[in-house]
């Protein structure tokens, strides 16, 4: 009897075994779509922190000494290139005008009575009337007359530039700051301290700050041939996160390394007709500093992750069996991920069916862009 009850209970194990290899046999092969990855020109883009910086800056400055009479501009406006922005008190530059035109009148007559002595005394010494020494001398006071009347003539000429001096112009067009200096306060000629500060802000200058690192990286591919240099045009986003309209271009980069903060700085310059961007302000920068020939790209969905952030993407392998590829994905580039190394051209990279996909199942591999037929369930008995 207990012979028998073992020999039942082998027979349905047996029966349920049995069933359960049918059901693995009649399993069907999942099928995967795939795309056929290849090289491709994707462009580099950076971003950037930068900062505005003024086109042009002036200090203005007096270049005489004397009390400020008036000021003749409004702080915070827009000032062109020579506009009067200070009244000095011009009464001693005027008296030294005057009397710089005094001796040159002094100095003219002076000249030409001993022009005309000299004149005279020519015939008196060719007739032996008067001595060749006297002739000689007149002669002498004529021409240190006539250098007299250059003299007074130069002192005149440097009176009335001071005199101009009295009215402080603007150096550059810009935009002027606050006034240092109010009326009655006296200035002079070699202070340190400026009156006003100009600075141009249409167009501006945005300084961009770039690791060193990168930057090397990004000349050692364009010398090896595995990048182009790619456009200079500048895109700004603001501290808000918005977009600023006018793009800008780069204009050049720095020969040296910040020992500081390990960063070489590149200049871009950018239209500010509205004035919007003002010196000081943070922006990022955004612009393609290269264009990768070698690049291939790969759907974002086809990336995974694991908890140490390596990437890897799952690949159609020999005899039809999932294989898995461990990649190097640094950036995306819209919806596609770019991968620099794991994979070449010709790889099929599955992008479809990766839900229960593990590695080494055979798998049917067709075209992500063709229908994938789903079969029904199949009806097997249970046991």
């Amino acid at each position: 009897m207990r012979s028998a009850l073992v020999m039942l209970a082998a027979l349905a194990l047996a029966s349920c075994a049995g069933e359960s290899g049918d059901k693995q046999a009649q399993r069907p092969v999942p099928e995967v779509g795939f795309v056929e990855v290849k090289a491709s020109a994707v462009p580099v883009a950076v971003e950037l922190a930068g900062r505005i910086a003024a086109f042009e800056m002036s200090e203005v400055r007096p270049q005489v000494t004397g009390l400020i009479r008036r000021r003749l501009f409004t702080e915070g406006t827009l000032v062109q290139v020579g506009q009067t922005l200070y009244e000095i008190d011009t009464r001693l530059y005027r008296a030294a005008s005057a009397e710089a035109e005094a001796n040159l009148a002094s100095a003219r007559a002076n000249a030409e009575a001993t022009r005309v002595r000299a004149e005279r005394l020519k015939p008196l010494a060719e007739a032996q009337a008067v001595s060749l020494q006297e002739y000689t001398d007149a002669q002498a006071a004529a021409r240190q007359a006539a250098a007299a009347v250059q003299q007074a003539r130069a002192q005149l000429q440097t009176a009335n530039v001071n005199l101009q001096f009295t009215r402080v112009p603007a150096p550059i067009t810009g935009r002027i700051g606050r006034s240092l200096f109010t009326v009655g306060a006296l200035v002079t000629g070699n202070q340190a301290e400026p009156l006003a500060v100009i600075q141009g802000v249409d167009p501006v200058f945005v300084d961009i700050q770039q690791s060193s690192a990168d930057l090397l990286a990004l000349r050692r591919a364009l010398a090896q041939g595995g990048a182009v240099p790619g456009s200079t045009s500048v895109a700004l986003l603001l501290e808000d996160g918005s977009e600023y309209g006018p793009r800008g271009t780069v204009q050049f980069s720095e020969v040296m390394v910040n020992a500081a903060t390990g960063t070489v700085t590149l200049r871009a310059r950018i239209p500010n007709p509205d004035g919007l961007l003002l010196p000081g302000m943070f922006v990022r920068a955004r612009f393609e500093q290269a264009v990768d020939t070698g690049a291939i790209l790969v759907p974002q969905g086809a990336v995974t992750r694991n908890a140490r952030g390596e990437a890897s993407v799952f690949v159609v392998g020999a005899d039809n069996k999932a294989a898995e590829r461990k990649v190097t994905a640094p950036r995306a580039v819209g919806t596609d991920w770019v991968v620099t190394a794991g994979l070449k051209p010709g790889d099929k990279v599955i992008v479809q069916g990766l839900a229960r996909l593990k590695p080494g199942a055979p798998i049917r591999p067709v075209p992500a862009s063709k229908p994938q037929v789903i079969a029904a369930p199949s009806s097997g008995k249970q046991g």
